[in-house]
């Protein structure tokens, strides 16, 4: 018997910006599929995932917030178990890129690629936004791909033509904070030496060596040689890659060069080791001796948008700085909506997840119908509403539960709820057709099954499954047992015949059951509750493979020992509902337009109300601009001097430069937030604000105006 394998299993770690979506969900089920099939072998697996949690978008989205990045990331973490308890995925343990082991693996693997020569510096320069005062992330830069001329693509890799390349590549590149043309500045970056021959060398073998989906390796291959594009310009294979960012930035500082940080996408992957590891010193077992066995598998399952970080990037990553590398890294393809329509939840073809769960539609209604579309390639596949109830409805319900429904009460009214012996080939003299023989068919499909399953050939393994459900059915009506049910009492054939078909079909049942384990865990439970049968697994079926169906004299397989006559059935109960089409009408309807605003002149509605101990708490004061200039380096900001009435000048920096010339603002007065906290900016430290009018909409409507007081006031006053 061969030895149970040892596998570690990842899917690709979710951005912490937002909830699961239908995507994220698609990718966990088909992993959770395979890993529960591994299982049912007999097979050790560690199945882990992680939220994605560094990077300038998690600090934006934060700041906005009003969080800081560890309770936005937070935040987020906690919203997703609804998502995975929901749909039965199981993983063994989630964690977080943020969490100390990510941060100690990171920077292992970081200074063991610098020992070993892989790590370079050299001062780039890169976009930075005038208007924001930041340098831009490689994701809020766009233009136009310098590969294929494709536009709207991100400042790291192009999704059209798959091609990699530095921001400072774009054609018209554009900050997507700001909308602002990024200007060039020059930092001093690292970079992991992607194009060093040895590395170079080892993809050019890793990729091609059967670890990668064959269509996979042969997109792969091409990010090697050196072409002519149909632009006219030329690929030169790989090139060197940018792994650290400047300050802000949310993420691992490098250990060697404070105020640098890691690219997010150094430390992402390794969050697949840190959740491992995580695991591991919560089971009691040694993370370094787990990994070091030779007999483990690294398996990943991602999504083809990154596929160049992970047959690129992170086998290298780890085979040069000491550690394993992937075995298998699978790829699977986008998911659309109703014949390849584009998702979108203000037009109603958005599919929520969570929205799917609050309509009470079965998480296994879509587990099915996902298994029954995925292939071992990376396919993309569609989501359409009337194929999904008419297969549900037809599959679930009409074969594979109805056999359950059909034969449980003749058990229950002839057998006492006893299985009786099961007879294989024929029947009292009555020969039984063997492309009708139920039982016979379930054990002569079942190696096939089994290695569709094993293969992520989930589509063709659920084809097969229901050709064996088709048979039981078949069998079933040709018996015609309510019609021996009537005689079986009096007449020994009839019943003998009763029992026959009987024990075929709930052995067949039995049999689906054990198939559809991985693919409905929950429906498959509620069946070994009514069978009696718990914790079935694969070991029970045997494996034969003879083309007339039936069982090879000699062969080991007893199919009294596969439901021991005698043995008893508990009381059957309804297994499965149907889809209604109603929930399916829900689901796809668009959300209900909000209801209307009232909104003033100035573009936004009035704020949430406040106490007059709110108002009390700020400190308005009457302020005269001494003096009034330009900001070198900015074009948003002025520098006001104000005298505020205590003995003392106040600097200001106030964003009104497109409204004001300095000189036209010098003796004025003004109103200002006196006790505003101080806050330290690039070009000096701001100590208040003054106080402006605008409208929310500056495109509709442009212009600032600064408040002025009527004559009379001074300086020092307070606004009451």
């Amino acid at each position: 018997m061969p030895m149970p394998r040892k596998l570690f299993v990842t899917t690709a770690l979710p951005y912490a910006n937002g909830n699961f979506h239908i995507g994220h969900i698609m990718e966990y089920i088909q992993a959770d599929i395979w890993v529960r099939f591994q299982r049912m072998q007999g097979h050790d697996v560690n199945f882990v995932g992680a939220d994605d949690t560094h990077g300038a978008p998690i600090m934006i989205a934060a700041e906005k917030a009003g969080k800081t990045p560890q309770q936005f990331v937070a935040d987020i973490a906690a919203g997703r178990k609804p998502y995975l308890e929901g749909f039965h995925i199981a993983f063994d343990n989630w964690s977080s890129t943020d969490s100390p082991e990510n941060h100690a693996l990171a920077k292992e693997i970081y200074l063991d690629l610098k020992a070993n020569g892989l790590v370079s510096s050299k001062v780039v320069e890169q976009f930075f936004d005038p208007q924001k005062n930041m340098f831009l992330p490689d994701r809020f830069i766009k233009g136009e791909c310098p590969k294929c001329g494709s536009k709207d693509q991100y400042g790291d890799n192009c999704e059209v033509c798959g091609a990699v390349y530095a921001p400072t590549d774009l054609k018209n590149p554009y900050s997507t904070l700001s909308g602002a043309k990024p200007v060039l500045k020059s930092s001093e970056h690292f970079f992991f030496k992607l194009s060093d021959p040895r590395c170079v060398a080892f993809l050019e073998q890793w990729t091609q060596d059967g670890r990668l989906q064959p269509e996979v390796a042969n997109k792969v291959k091409e990010w090697f040689t050196v072409r002519t594009n149909p632009d006219g310009t030329q690929s030169e294979g790989l090139g060197d890659w940018d792994i650290s960012r400047d300050a802000p930035y949310f993420g691992i500082e490098i250990p060697d060069a404070p105020g640098k940080y890691f690219y997010v996408w150094l430390d992402a992957p390794v969050g697949y080791l840190a959740s491992l590891k995580n695991y591991l010193n919560k089971t009691g077992v040694d993370y370094e001796q787990y990994m070091a066995d030779p007999a483990l598998e690294q398996v990943h399952f991602i999504g083809k948008d990154i596929v160049t970080f992970h047959t690129l990037f992170w086998p290298a990553m780890l085979k040069f700085s000491g550690r394993k590398t992937p075995d298998r890294v699978f790829v699977h393809g986008f998911l659309t909506v109703n014949n390849g329509e584009k998702m979108s939840k203000s037009r109603g073809t958005g599919l929520d997840p969570l929205k799917y769960l609050s309509l009470g539609m079965n998480p296994e209604w879509l587990r099915y119908y996902l298994a029954a579309k995925l292939s071992g390639k990376n396919e993309d596949i569609d989501f359409n509403a009337e194929d999904f109830m008419a297969r549900v409805n037809s599959d679930l319900i009409g074969k594979y539960v109805n056999i359950a429904s059909r034969t449980a009460p003749f058990f229950a009214k002839h057998f006492a709820n006893e299985m009786q012996p099961i007879k294989m080939g024929s029947l009292q003299g009555v020969p039984v057709p063997a492309d009708s023989a139920g039982f016979a068919v379930a054990l002569a499909h079942s190696a096939e099954i089994k290695t569709a399953l094993d293969s992520r050939e989930f589509s063709k393994a659920v084809r097969l499954i229901m050709e064996v459900a088709d048979a039981i059915n078949k069998e079933f009506d040709g018996f015609k047992p309510w019609l021996l049910a009537k005689t079986a009492a009096t007449d020994p054939v009839a019943k003998e015949q009763l029992a026959q078909i009987c024990a075929s079909s709930i052995a067949g049942f039995k049999a689906l059951s054990i198939f559809l384990k991985p693919i409905l865990p929950k429906l498959v439970s509620e069946a070994e509750q009514f069978l009696n049968c718990p914790n079935m697994t694969w070991d029970e079926l045997a494996l034969p493979l003879d083309p007339a169906h039936f069982i090879p004299p000699g062969h080991k397989f007893n199919p009294d020992n596969f439901i021991p006559p005698g043995h008893k059935f508990n009381e059957f109960k309804p297994l499965m509902q149907r889809v209604d089409a109603k929930q399916l009408e829900a689901l796809f309807e668009p959300p209900a337009a909000p209801e209307p605003e009232a909104v003033l002149p100035g573009g936004e509605p009035i704020a949430d109300t406040i106490t007059i101990d709110d108002f009390a708490k700020i400190d308005l004061r009457i302020a005269k601009i001494v003096n009034c200039e330009a900001v070198e380096g900015s074009t948003k900001l002025l520098r006001l001097t104000l005298d505020v009435g205590e003995g003392r000048m106040r600097n200001v920096f106030s964003g009104i430069a497109s409204a004001y010339k300095p000189e036209d603002l010098i003796g004025k007065l003004t109103v200002m937030v006196a006790n505003l906290a101080p806050r330290k900016m690039k070009f000096g430290v701001s100590e208040g604000m003054v106080l402006a009018a605008s409208h929310a909409d500056e495109k509709a409507q442009p212009g600032i105006h600064v408040l002025a007081p009527w004559p009379g006031a001074q300086p020092g006053m307070r606004v009451h």
